[in-house]
């Protein structure tokens, strides 16, 4: 069930990290990391799918006050569900995206148009790399990959993107996995979602008729700067990626030697 062998319809963006290329030939294992939006909205039909992939623990990155306002998580079975809420109420943007998910009054808006989105997407990106709930939250989730009893490990914020799509960064450069692998499974999120976010541009045109397209569109995307500047604040706060791993995250050298031996083949 690796790649896109696989779909659910009510997270179309939901793919299994396996068969990425490593820099020293390895290829991550199939079935193993499973990255999802919220669960909430998977169909009767997506229920039998998500039972194959039969996750051993599922990760939400949501703030409770995020789940509060979605539907519950649709499970399959009794999987280990853990919390690790990744959230900074400074930033409007993530009460934003959980509105615009949910159909909820977009207030945030305004101050979110005064910023500009991709000003305020790459601001987030910055901070999941030095904020204190981000280097918590994605610290724990890479230990707890590196447990087998854990995996199949799925993994989900709100819209499966951004939070979500830099766990998946952090997951697959620990394994080693090739640069250009990393950015091209984050940038795919556009194409698997496409048509859903026309969907909810429409919707929140309809609700608040003042919304400018453009100045929204960028909420909804994954883009390239917004990645490039979590990078650069990985350089900035910690010189490379091996020290951020280590000092921003806590992830030891034997966490990542077991992740290589159980996620690797």
């Amino acid at each position: 069930m690796a790649g896109r062998e696989w779909e659910l319809v009510g997270a179309p963006n939901a793919r299994d990290l396996g068969g990425l290329p490593t820099t020293d030939g390895r290829r991550v294992r199939a079935g193993r990391l499973i990255r999802t939006p919220a669960l909430g909205r998977l169909t009767d039909e997506d229920l039998p799918v998500l039972g194959k992939l039969g996750p051993a623990c599922v990760v939400d990155l949501r703030d409770v006050h995020e789940q509060a306002v979605a539907p519950p998580d649709r499970l399959v079975g009794e999987p280990r569900t853990v919390h690790l809420p990744v959230y900074d109420a400074a930033h409007p943007v993530f009460t934003y995206v959980s509105a615009v998910l949910q159909g909820h009054d977009l207030d945030a808006y305004a101050a979110l148009a005064r910023e500009g989105m991709p000003g305020a997407m790459t601001a987030i990106y910055r901070w999941f790399v030095t904020g204190e709930s981000a280097r918590a939250g994605f610290g724990a989730a890479v230990r707890l990959a590196a447990e087998g009893a854990n995996l199949p490990l799925l993994f989900h914020c709100s819209a499966g993107k951004d939070r979500t799509g830099w766990l998946s960064v952090v997951l697959l450069t620990a394994l080693g996995v090739e640069d250009e692998a990393i950015r091209a499974d984050y940038l795919v999120h556009n194409e698997l979602t496409e048509s859903l976010r026309e969907v909810l541009l429409s919707a929140m045109i309809q609700r608040r008729p003042d919304l400018d397209p453009a100045v929204a569109r960028p909420l909804l995307e994954v883009r390239p700067e917004y990645l490039d500047a979590a990078y650069d604040e990985v350089r900035r706060a910690h010189g490379s990626f091996d020290t951020y791993l280590r000092d921003g995250l806590g992830v030891t050298d034997a966490d990542r030697a077991a992740l290589r031996e159980r996620l690797l083949e």
